[in-house]
């Protein structure tokens, strides 16, 4: 893993705390320090910290709310990115970027596993915003010449997640019922057969913080693996100090939803080494452990 000062965006989000943790010398303005949509400010603040390495994951994350205010999600997130890339061109020509991507960008696979070379097919508002920061990101390495690593993280998982995800909400359901003193904890889903492609926030917050090594690109960050929503629970039950009754939730049932999405990551591997060491039980069982300190 190279050294260098590390210039960060979204430092104070899921993955941008365990990323930092692995930095040694790392410049990560928050929100109330960097307005990433000044882009006079963005290059003023790439210029002061004198980075070798950018990495941005800042963005708007939520696919719900994207379709709330689909307005706010494209501009900011593809404002954002648009600043932090003109930053470094002028600024920093010389540093790495990692772009945080998404798996989201490409919506329903046409084959298993999914590829890089798979055709981009976003599905909902905030999907679009990330195949189009994907793109910008692209169109700078190849008109400007920046090295610019495009990751495309699938679903991630662990301790600090929000429960507007899937292993995060679960664990919450836990951890609130242990609280609550109750002797069994309703686990309300969507779709219980629904399958993801889940990886340890830990394990890609490693791969981001190696990714600065690699060839511009896109590279899938993903386990290989699709594990049902239904599993999901049942990984929580070991976890648990409560009984689990597992409930299907029609308002969280997405009403075109895929049945799977797997994704190879064989690209990273090759080119960097890395692939996923956490197990998912162990993910299930540490994000349970998150919720209970707040509960």
């Amino acid at each position: 893993m190279s050294a260098g000062r590390a210039f960060v965006t979204g430092g104070s989000g899921f993955v941008g705390r365990h990323l930092l943790a692995l930095l040694d010398d790392a410049v990560a303005p928050g929100r109330e320090e960097l307005d990433l949509l000044d882009g006079e400010a963005v290059r003023r603040a790439v210029a002061a910290a004198a980075a070798e390495r950018v990495f941005h994951l800042a963005a708007l994350a939520s696919v719900a709310r994207s379709w709330q205010d689909p307005h706010a999600v494209l501009r900011d997130n593809l404002g954002m990115t648009l600043n932090v890339l003109n930053a470094v061109r002028d600024e920093a020509p010389g540093a790495a970027v990692v772009v945080a991507s998404s798996g989201e960008i490409y919506g329903p696979p046409e084959r298993l596993p999914i590829t890089e070379a798979d055709p981009l097919r976003p599905q909902n508002p905030y999907a679009v915003s990330k195949a189009a920061c994907d793109l910008l990101a692209g169109q700078y390495a190849d008109a400007h010449g920046l090295r610019v690593v495009r990751l495309r993280a699938f679903n991630q998982a662990g301790p600090g997640q929000s429960d507007e995800y899937v292993v995060g909400t679960i664990a919450r359901q836990v951890a609130l019922a242990e609280a609550g003193g109750e002797r069994e904890a309703a686990i309300r889903t969507g779709n219980p057969d629904s399958a993801r492609d889940f990886t340890d926030v830990r394990d890609t917050a490693r791969a981001y913080a190696g990714a600065s090594d690699l060839p511009a690109g896109a590279y899938n960050l993903c386990s290989g693996r699709a594990t049902r929503v239904s599993t999901l629970v049942e990984l929580a039950a070991r976890a648990a100090r409560v009984s689990l009754r597992h409930e299907v939730d029609a308002e969280r049932v997405r009403s075109h939803d895929v049945a799977e999405v797997r994704g190879s990551a064989e690209r990273l591997a090759e080119a960097s080494g890395w692939r996923p060491e956490i197990p998912l039980e162990r993910t299930v069982a540490d994000a349970i452990d998150y919720w209970r300190e707040r509960s």
